[in-house]
Formats: C-alpha cells, sequence, structure tokens
C-alpha cells in the first residue's frame, strides 16, 4: 500500500475506533503498557514523548511517573484519539499533558528535547517504521531511552484470523506491515538500524479474555485496525464476517466466552 494512502486508511481508520477502543482494547493490552513502562524507567521530572499514543492510556501513566512538574505530550495522527486522550487527561487531573495530532514519521517537535520516548503498540500501522524510529531518536537528548512494544508474530495471535477475513472483502491489503515487527529480532534490530544502542528485547505470552462472542467480535471489528473498513460493511456482510471469525476462534472458547491467545514484544533501548 502507498505511504500517504496507508496513513489516510490509518487516520480514518481509528478516528471510527477512538469511541470504543478503551472499552474493548484498555484491559486486554494492559501486560503490554505494564511492560513498556517498567522498561522505560520514568524518573520523577523527565521530559516524557508518547508516540501513537491512542487515548493516552501510556501518556497519563507516564505522567503519573514523571510528575506534575514534568512536561509529557501525547501525539497521534488519528485527531479524534487526540481528543479522547485529552478528555481522560483532564478527567486524571493531569495538566502536565498536552496531546497533538501528529505523523509518527514526521514529528513536530525539538530536535533533543525529550529524556525517553515511547510507542506502544503504533508501529506496526507506520508506512515507513525506520522513517518513525529515526525522528524518536532526532527528539530524545544524548543517552535517552526508548522503549516499545509491538504485537509478536502472526501464529501466536490467535486474533489476527481478522486480517484475512476483512481482506477478502474489500480485496485488498489491511495493515500490511502488522506483523513484521513481531518476528524474532525484527524490532531490535530496526531500533539498532536508527541509531540506537543497548538494546534489550522481551517476549510476553498473554491471552486475550472476552466475556462472549459479541465482545470478541466488538474488540476485533470495532475498535481495532479494521474499523474504517467495517464501517463501509452493510449489515450482510458484517454478519458473515462475525460468524467466520467466531469459527476461527472456537479452538479457544472457554465456557460462553473466549481466551485467545496473543503475544507482545516490548524493546527498549537508548541513543548515544
Amino acid at each position: 500500500m502507498e505511504g500517504r494512502l496507508q496513513r489516510r486508511v490509518q487516520r480514518y481508520g481509528w478516528d471510527r475506533a477512538a469511541g470504543h477502543y478503551e472499552a474493548l482494547w484498555q484491559a486486554q493490552l494492559a501486560p503490554a503498557r505494564e511492560a513498556l513502562l517498567a522498561q522505560a524507567a520514568i524518573a520523577p521530572g523527565e521530559a516524557v514523548l508518547d508516540v501513537a499514543c491512542g487515548t493516552g492510556l501510556v501518556t497519563c501513566a507516564a505522567a503519573h511517573a514523571a510528575g506534575a512538574g514534568a512536561r509529557v505530550l501525547g501525539t497521534d495522527l488519528s485527531g479524534e484519539m487526540v481528543r479522547a486522550a485529552r478528555r481522560g487527561a483532564a478527567e486524571r487531573g493531569l495538566a502536565q499533558v498536552r496531546f497533538e495530532r501528529m505523523d509518527a514519521e514526521r514529528l513536530q517537535v525539538r530536535d533533543a528535547a525529550f529524556d525517553v520516548a515511547l510507542c506502544a503498540l503504533g508501529l506496526m500501522y507506520v508506512a515507513d517504521p525506520l522513517c518513525a524510529m529515526q525522528e524518536l531518536r532526532r527528539a530524545l537528548r544524548p543517552r535517552g531511552r526508548v522503549a516499545l512494544a509491538v504485537w509478536g508474530e502472526r501464529h501466536r495471535c490467535g486474533w489476527a484470523a481478522v486480517f484475512p477475513l476483512v481482506q477478502a472483502e474489500v480485496a485488498g491489503e489491511v495493515c500490511p506491515l502488522f506483523f513484521s515487527l513481531g518476528a524474532q529480532g525484527a524490532l531490535a534490530a530496526l531500533c539498532r538500524a536508527a541509531g540506537f544502542i543497548a538494546v534489550g528485547e522481551q517476549r510476553l505470552r498473554t491471552h486475550l479474555a472476552y466475556a462472549d462472542g459479541a465482545a470478541a467480535c466488538a474488540a476485533a471489528f470495532v475498535g481495532g485496525p479494521v474499523a474504517l473498513a467495517w464501517s463501509r460493511f452493510d449489515e450482510g456482510v458484517r454478519e458473515r464476517l462475525r460468524a467466520r471469525y467466531l469459527e476461527m476462534l472456537e479452538p479457544w472458547r472457554s465456557g460462553e466466552g473466549f481466551r485467545v491467545p496473543g503475544e507482545f514484544v516490548v524493546v527498549h533501548a537508548r541513543a548515544p
């Protein structure tokens, strides 16, 4: 998919998903957020940049760690995600946090402005991940730290069935690079290519728990990366996709619900 088109699809897709994202994914993604923040080890007073911040769950946790006097910036390509993040920070009383709509490949920040850079489950959607990593490197001070999380290998993520199902209906690629950074060593290699050193990698096996089929389908189709395509399907297509997706999840049924396997990769590194 051409880069400009991919950015457009991601922007408007996540605009669609923004109102549903936290309710459907906050608990499921908690292990990745917690591991990323532990690797970042944010200290009081540090300036933090969170790229592809979504609704600001990681940004707000980083702000708590950095303290009231710190400078914390969250950026996202989706304007609706940014608006949701601003509301969430205001509700939490985090006046030190600022959110702005920005492209991860063209960050509108000064060179060497931050002590820590974060990107939780966002690099999979970027048209040019190396460019995005170079932007994070540019934004960091000497010896600044980066912590990243992506989904792991496709065969370890049971919910990955959603992509070929939707692709069959739209006759095109949906998130074409989604699992490429989850391959063994791929995210660490990307960090090194962008000029980072002292790179460490952690893999986390997890399960995504859903109370029932409706919850599993909502997370897959409404609150995630295929939300734009889903918004354009008629009800007949939607019913067919729900049925096929639940068939594919059947091996992980647990009573009325499902425990779907997943894997995260969390990498930390620092600038020279």
